[in-house]
């Protein structure tokens, strides 16, 4: 077990690992060597101005997400459980709110990488708008460590919404439940989420009270339905999404970088 708290510290036990032949997992079993991101759990930067902020890999995001709400912002991921953030880059994990805030790769702006022989590279920048060098931060986002360690990552951040509330519609088939969600998303409403779950169709609507109400009012006109104390998101099944990259791509990447198959 490895728990480096630096990224150069990171650096070092891909060297020695490339060096020896040994595989390296990150934060979980299978590898020679288990890496834990756990020590790098800094927020280095808030730019709450600017809606950003960079972060090590290993913060948790409710403890991301408590020091954002001091300011409030928030940074827009939902994925049951308490993933860190390197956990959702790496598994571009994202919840029922990925319909309106996007998925992590439409989140990271930059990150900074260890790859397998132990290189730090950096890629993308703190800022929305930022065209630098190639969008391995994107690259990244799915790879599940196949392609190193992302140590560090610089995020886009949202407003925190003053209300949310959810609208349950009943939906007997899945017919009923499909058109429910084709309507929605056609008509002027703007949730932030919707699920079929249990035999119905939940709509989160968030922003201030008076848009709130307006909108859940709008939404039970067009269907009826019931609000619901919110419950029904903790039900929600996670999103993963593979690597944006084509598998062949990965592959010769992994060659160049990765010739002994150190990554696990």
């Amino acid at each position: 077990m490895a728990e480096p708290a630096s990224v150069e510290a990171a650096a070092a036990v891909f060297r020695r690992a490339a060096a020896d032949g040994l595989r390296v997992s990150i934060d979980r079993a299978g590898g020679d060597i288990v890496l834990s991101t756990a020590r790098l759990d800094r927020i280095l930067e808030h730019e709450a101005g600017d809606l950003t902020a960079t972060v090590e890999a290993g913060i948790r995001l409710s403890v991301l997400n408590q020091r954002l709400a001091e300011h409030g912002q928030m940074l827009a991921l939902d994925p049951p459980g308490d993933p860190t953030v390197g956990a959702c880059l790496a598994g571009n994990l994202s919840g029922p709110r990925r319909l309106r805030y996007g998925e992590p790769r439409d989140l990271v702006l930059g990150v900074t990488l260890v790859l397998a022989d132990g290189t730090i590279a950096h890629s993308g920048g703190k800022v929305v708008k930022n065209v630098a060098g190639y969008d391995l931060a994107k690259l990244f986002c799915g790879s599940h460590g196949m392609l190193g360690l992302v140590a560090r990552a610089s995020l886009r951040l949202h407003p925190r919404p003053d209300a949310a509330r959810t609208l349950a519609v009943p939906a007997a088939t899945a017919q009923e439940a499909a058109r429910i969600v084709r309507t929605v998303r056609r008509s002027t409403l703007v949730p932030s989420a919707d699920e079929v779950c249990g035999g119905r169709v939940a709509l989160l609507f968030e922003g201030s009270e008076r848009a709130v109400e307006a909108q859940l009012a709008r939404a039970r006109a067009l269907f009826g339905g019931e609000e619901d104390d919110g419950s029904v998101w903790t039900q929600a099944l996670p999103r993963a999404e593979p690597a944006q990259a084509p598998a062949a791509l990965i592959e010769r990447i992994r060659s160049e970088f990765d010739p002994q198959g150190v990554l696990a």
